[in-house]
């Protein structure tokens, strides 16, 4: 199979062409989605000036991966022969020029013409319509595929579900057209099986007719003008061109799954699905083939496996295909790995970055399917000997499970499905409240009487209780033991240790049974406890000789030099007992990076805002980093700016991050030195930034006066390009003399960055309309709702503060341009009127008429305007609007007061119409129903003329 271009040729840009970059359609967030790249065009907040807006026509093929949120195949991959983690998407694309007419018309041409398609095994499908939306069939789709010449009979209407197209819960939207395959043909009707889940009529293209914005709210408002998207699988292409009838049997997949065969023990893949495939073996093939693809692509991308975002989803999709080579197709480790090379060779091509890279996806899959397997061959016999104690006819145990999810990183659906095949489920309700309490523990802690404060925090007296009988003071040094391996990532050593004592409910004890929660102490630990601003380490830990009981560490405490480590016993713990250590290396790799990223703020600050500024406080998580500090005055957006490059220089430079304990009376001689006002332990930990700790030790050393060094016990970096970025999302003063800043860095300042981007060209291009001459009071009170819900979204959204600070003070004068605009259209408009109505009324003492206003303010100004140039005039208006409803304004001549009130007046017109009105004497407003407005006007008459 070779690539080539798709479509037809004309007035287009190429985007995306193989090789030309990362994946462009992870579904998991705004960033990374691919129609997110054209959503400026969509929605008109393209700057005019930018390379994207002078696009009429776009064709693209792309690298897409759908494996998470609104688009998720993942659980759909192996079950049938037509989805894919990874799949490459050929797409058009019009911003404003053609329509549905065209790219139908090109998609039937291309089909049936260019591809010789047969044109009876084509059906299409259109949206039906949506009362509850407000929206009606698509019949004008319908009337191009009829006058295309499809028969009635595979002209197919569907629902919102199927052939209506969004992003997300927000965004461009909009009803789709869909091309079907089948794949049987014979001159049969197959209009019954499309969009049932067959395997044999299957989805190959689909037009979307962007034509909506989904907004906040969920209303549906139509974008200013129409665009199409299209996409159409290449995978499913090639089957329907190869005449085959599933994507796995095209040569795409074959080279791959003879592979496979080659390195397991499993029969040749048959294709079977379903009951047929017994043992799962076929669907094991069909895992794995595209699993494979996905890893190489992604990899190759800069994509690894991981804990968050896109790369846990990766992870996810390693540790699904890796247990389906040792447990289905019963192959030996490394199988995934050797796949590499037929991957690369079957798209080595189109991708030439596979190939250069070809080995290091392999070490990156071996790496990473070595620690899984450890973790799934614990797990499988932690659920054999779970199952083997449980009473006949019972749940799975919430808390085993909870274990399994929480230490060893288990995905739910893998324990759902090890557990489906042993025809058990699991204890749902249990483990949901076990998810529950761990979300309510981790939002806001333990708090003063709950176990995590009694089993964390010892007494006094029991402190006293272990000093005199001399249990030694915990060695927490292996918490530093950690190094940097192949590919720059991060090994840490489990430790072996033996528990000292237990602490539960303000009691040192040498037994704690079978489900309680509890203290540990143990003689040693690689576990960071909470301290120096940094949060703890959590994880496992596992009795010798009994490797398939994990006691999970959720947090760690330091008091009186003894770690507490907070485990809940899964079977009984006593004094004595060997256990080994395990942390939870994601979790301290995001405070390692977060913690030296403090350190380089604090440096960076300091050079920008003088070295007066001191530290008062920091918060290290593995999500972000709080710094506080003492400032003359506010934090300028130039000096943000300023201390965001030093921090991105010191990145760049990947410095040497020197750590070493040195006496406390030496370390506080050194000039320069940066130090927080607390006690610190004798001796004390430096961390020095690219300059060795003995080299600041040296006399009249001036290094901690060029670089970083701090005192500091908390775990860092080897190097400082790990960092990877720094993006400062807050800053606010605390109090007059203190700011805090918060910080993301690595993957979420990216992102953080991107976001800020994309706000800041919708802002740009909300200015450069707000320059327009606009005269249409509708529009532009929507151009200044535009800016109020940009306003909040900046606001509200992690991006860079100085960014922010920009863009507040923009919008901030483009709403105050707005809503001046929008008073001088409307006293413009009021004043046209009055003029009418003075010329009608001729001085009359009383005024009352309908007349058209699209707001009650403008019907207020109307009233205003008549009373201010006719004194003597009391004057009620109503004017009813297109939905039924009627505004009523009304002032009253200050020469007919007392007697005669604005407030009362108002108040019985509006009643007369089912409504409510209020007011001051002077002046009242109100609304009524359109139904009762002939007898309003008569009631205000008679009103009016009572008081006269």
């Amino acid at each position: 199979m070779t690539h080539r271009d798709p479509f037809q040729p004309g007035p287009f840009c190429v985007s995306g062409a193989p090789g030309a970059g990362p994946c462009a359609e992870w579904h998991l967030s705004p960033a990374g989605v691919s129609r997110f790249q054209f959503k400026p065009i969509f929605l008109g907040t393209v700057h005019p000036r930018s390379e994207l807006a002078q696009h009429r026509r776009v064709v693209n093929s792309q690298k897409c991966v759908r494996a998470g949120g609104k688009h998720n195949d993942l659980e759909d991959v192996g079950r049938d022969t037509y989805h894919h983690t990874f799949f490459e998407m050929l797409g058009n694309w019009s911003f404003g020029d053609y329509f549905k007419e065209e790219a139908c018309s090109m998609a039937w041409e291309l089909l049936t013409e260019v591809y010789e398609i047969p044109r009876d095994r084509l059906y299409v499908t259109y949206f039906g319509g949506d009362p509850s939306l407000g929206l009606g069939a698509d019949e004008e789709c319908r009337d191009v595929w009829l006058r295309l010449g499809v028969p009635a009979c595979h002209v197919l209407p569907f629902s919102l579900k199927d052939n209506f197209w969004e992003m997300g819960d927000t965004g461009p939207c909009g009803p789709c057209t869909e091309i079907h395959y089948d794949h049987v043909g014979g001159g049969r009707n197959a209009a019954a099986l499309v969009n049932q889940g067959s395997p044999d009529v299957v989805e190959i293209w689909n037009l979307v007719f962007m034509q909506y914005s989904r907004e906040v709210e969920g209303n549906l408002l139509p974008l200013p003008q129409h665009h199409v998207d299209t996409g159409m699988g290449l995978e499913r292409l090639v089957t329907v061109l190869q005449n085959k009838r599933s994507n796995y049997d095209t040569d795409l997949f074959t080279p791959i799954l003879d592979a496979i065969h080659k390195g397991c023990r499993a029969p040749r893949y048959q294709g079977l699905v379903g009951n047929a495939d017994v043992g799962h073996v076929n669907m094991a093939y069909r895992v794995v083939a595209d699993h494979v693809r996905a890893l190489c692509v992604c990899i190759t991308d800069g994509i690894y496996p991981g804990f968050s975002g896109a790369e846990l989803v990766l992870r996810r999709i390693l540790r699904r295909a890796v247990r389906f080579c040792s447990e289905v197709l019963q192959a030996p480790p490394g199988l995934l790995a050797s796949l590499v090379p037929t991957v690369v060779e079957v798209l080595g091509d189109a991708y030439p970055e596979l190939t250069r890279n070809a080995n290091q996806i392999k070490d990156i899959i071996n790496e990473n399917e070595a620690a899984f397997l450890s973790s799934l061959e614990r797990g499988r016999r932690i659920i054999e000997r779970t199952v083997q104690q449980m009473e006949p006819s019972t749940n799975f145990p919430a808390e085993v499970a909870w274990s399994l999810y929480g230490s060893l990183g288990f995905p739910l659906d893998l324990i759902d499905l090890m557990l489906e095949e042993k025809g058990i489920s699991l204890d749902s309700v249990a483990f949901n409240e076990l998810v529950l309490e761990d979300a309510k523990r981790k939002a806001g802690g333990p708090q003063a009487g709950e176990p995590g404060s009694t089993n964390t925090h010892l007494d006094v007296h029991s402190l006293a209780r272990l000093q005199g009988s001399r249990v030694p003071a915990t060695d927490d040094s292996p918490k530093y033991a950690y190094a940097l391996g192949q590919h720059g990532h991060y090994e840490f050593s489990p430790c072996q240790a033996t528990v000292l004592m237990l602490y539960r409910d303000q009691c040192l004890q040498k037994e704690v049974g079978a489900g309680q929660r509890c203290g540990v102490i143990l003689d040693r630990t690689n576990f960071y406890a909470q301290q120096g601003g940094q949060d703890s380490d959590q994880g496992y830990m596992i009795r010798l000789g009994q490797q398939d009981v994990l006691f999970p560490v959720e947090s760690v405490h330091l008091c009186g030099g003894y770690v507490i480590h907070e485990v809940t016993a899964v079977e009984t713990l006593r004094a004595g007992d060997q256990v080994q250590l395990f942390v939870d290396e994601a979790r301290r790799l995001a405070c390692m990076t977060n913690h030296t990223a403090t350190h380089l703020l604090n440096f960076a600050l300091r050079r920008v805002l003088g070295d007066s500024t001191e530290q008062r406080g920091s918060h290290v998580t593995p999500e972000r980093l709080r710094f506080d500090f003492d400032t003359k005055g506010h934090v300028t957006v130039e000096q943000l700016q300023q201390v965001e490059q030093v921090v991105q220089d010191l990145i760049q430079k990947n410095e040497v991050v020197h750590m070493a304990e040195v006496p406390l009376t030496l370390a506080r001689k050194v000039e320069g030195l940066r130090a927080v006002d607390e006690g610190y332990p004798d001796p004390v930990r430096i961390v020095s930034l690219g300059v060795p700790v003995e080299n600041v030790l040296t006399c009249d050393s001036k290094a901690a006066m060029q670089t970083s060094v701090e005192l500091c016990c908390g775990t860092h970096l080897l190097q400082t390009g790990s960092v990877e970025d720094l993006a400062i999302i807050s800053e606010r003063q605390l109090v007059k003399g203190i700011s805090r800043v918060i910080a993301v860095t690595g993957g979420r300042a990216k992102e953080a960055r991107e976001v800020g981007q994309c706000l800041a060209m919708e802002v740009d291009s909300v200015s450069l309309r707000m320059k327009q001459r606009i005269t249409s009071i509708p529009e532009m009170q929507n151009l200044s709702k535009e800016v109020g819900h940009l306003t909040k979204v900046v606001a509200s959204t992690a991006m860079p503060q100085w960014q922010r600070k920009e863009l507040q003070t923009i919008l901030k004068a483009l709403q105050r341009t707005a809503n001046t605009a929008v008073k001088k259209l409307e006293l413009q408009q009021a004043e046209k009127v009055a003029q009418i109505l003075l010329a009608k009324y001729c001085n009359q003492p009383v005024i009352i008429d309908t007349i058209p206003a699209d707001s009650l303010s403008i019907l207020m100004k109307v009233v205003n305007q008549l009373c201010d140039k006719s004194p003597g005039t009391s004057v009620l208006l109503l004017s009813p609007q297109a939905s039924g409803e009627v505004l009523c304004a009304c002032q009253v001549s200050k020469s007919c007061l007392p007697g005669f009130s604005a407030a009362d007046w108002a108040v019985a017109v509006c009643t007369q119409m089912e409504g409510r009105a209020g007011g001051s004497p002077i002046v009242a407003k109100g609304s009524g129903n359109a139904k009762g407005m002939q007898g309003a006007l008569t009631t205000a008459l008679e009103f009016a003329q009572s008081k006269l």
